[in-house]
């Protein structure tokens, strides 16, 4: 999608994810640097290891804890340096690495508190209302169900937020706006360009030009995300019907 964000504007919207930060964090002869890339990857992706360790049986507290103590421990034990994105993707190896925590931490009490480097993601009370609202949503189903469909849906939320600040630089925040609830999948949602066109003063000849564009863009985003947690670019599709069939079912 031609936006006015600069080619380098664009790079660095792409933060370093996944297989990128555990290499980094493997490689690095800096703690400093290591913390810093797990640190992100607890940004990242606490909220599929969260909703496992809830699905689990673990109450709130216990699950915040020990999503904490798991991305602290990659680094105290460095088990990160045992990671090869030719041998999986990176989802799995996360909750292999989640279940080898969980089977030898010899006792709860000695398990990792917040701290140890890694900051965790402070809950405002909306978002505390929305991570618990997706626990009880996925009560019927096990625990590896539910970060399957977690994974999925903080994969999709990093696509939406990139494309969101890409539009926001090109000056289409607004527009971005109205129309990214119809950017997933084609067809979804019936679009109701006539009325768009009068709240957004747009043509409706326009508006669907940006629809096909924004779209283009958000698959370009999808599959770029996606190559960042498999080992080749030949595992793009098969990582991505996935991802469909999760949020299908």
């Amino acid at each position: 999608m031609e936006l006015s964000a600069t080619m380098e504007t664009r790079e660095k919207l792409f933060a370093s994810t996944s297989w990128t930060l555990i290499l980094e964090a493997g490689g690095s002869h800096s703690p400093g640097e290591a913390n810093r890339a797990l640190t992100q990857l607890c940004t990242i992706y606490w909220r599929p290891i969260y909703l496992f360790l809830r699905r689990r049986g673990y109450d709130l507290p216990d699950a915040q804890d020990l999503t904490q103590g798991f991305f602290a421990e990659l680094i105290e034990s460095r088990f990160y340096m045992r990671a090869n994105p030719k041998k999986g993707r990176f989802r799995s190896f996360l909750l292999g690495a989640l279940k080898h925590y969980l089977a030898n931490r010899k006792d709860y009490e000695k398990a990792q508190k917040r701290g140890h480097g890694i900051s965790f993601v402070s809950l405002s009370n909306t978002e505390e209302e929305d991570v618990n609202g997706a626990v009880d949503r996925l009560y019927h189903i096990d625990a590896e169900e539910s970060y399957e469909r977690e994974w999925a849906a903080t994969l999709l939320r990093r696509v939406i937020s990139v494309l969101k600040e890409e539009c926001q630089l090109a000056g289409k925040g607004t527009l971005f706006h109205a129309l990214k609830g119809h950017l997933a999948a084609e067809g979804a949602h019936a679009i109701k360009y006539e009325e768009l066109s009068k709240q957004l003063s747009r043509s409706v000849v326009n508006l669907r030009k940006d629809v096909s564009r924004f779209r283009e863009r958000y698959r370009t985003i999808l599959r770029r995300e996606i190559r960042q947690t498999v080992a080749d670019e030949s595992e793009i599709e098969a990582e991505l019907q996935h991802l469909r069939a999760v949020m299908a079912r």
